[in-house]
């Protein structure tokens, strides 16, 4: 049987900045479906890292979920549940492809921001971790 062993929150956060990176690379070549899902796994992996940090359970969208509204409280920032709730909309246009362009671009900008956030987040979160232990 094989093991598989927990990403760490770096290499989250590394998946996260791939993904985003590859869904630009889909964005200009038309394909929004698969850029779509791009984005919607740089969110699921930004707080999967930030579940981590905190000893979170991230094995389910409800998980994920329940985090990111947890975090919005922890931070005072609705941001951090809506960023998430924008990139669920990506997640459901790339099974469905229903989304105007309008929607997409909207949300497109929202997730990136989103994860521009977390990024961030996680980074101040570790620093201040190693500053104290306890």
């Amino acid at each position: 049987m094989t093991v598989i062993q927990e990403a760490t929150v770096a290499e989250r956060v590394a998946q996260a900045l791939k993904f985003m990176d590859q869904a630009e690379a889909e964005f200009a070549v038309g394909d929004t479906r698969q850029a779509a899902e791009k984005l919607y796994g740089a969110a699921v992996q930004a707080i999967i890292a930030a579940s981590c940090q905190r000893g979170w359970d991230f094995q389910s969208h409800r998980a994920n979920k329940n985090a990111a509204r947890q975090l919005a409280e922890e931070y005072d920032d609705p941001f951090l549940s809506a960023g998430f709730t924008a990139a669920e909309k990506l997640h459901i246009h790339f099974h469905h492809g229903d989304m105007e362009d309008y929607q997409i671009t909207a949300d497109r900008y929202a997730v990136r921001s989103y994860v521009d956030r977390m990024v961030k987040l996680a980074e101040e979160y570790e620093a201040n971790r190693r500053k104290d232990p306890h």
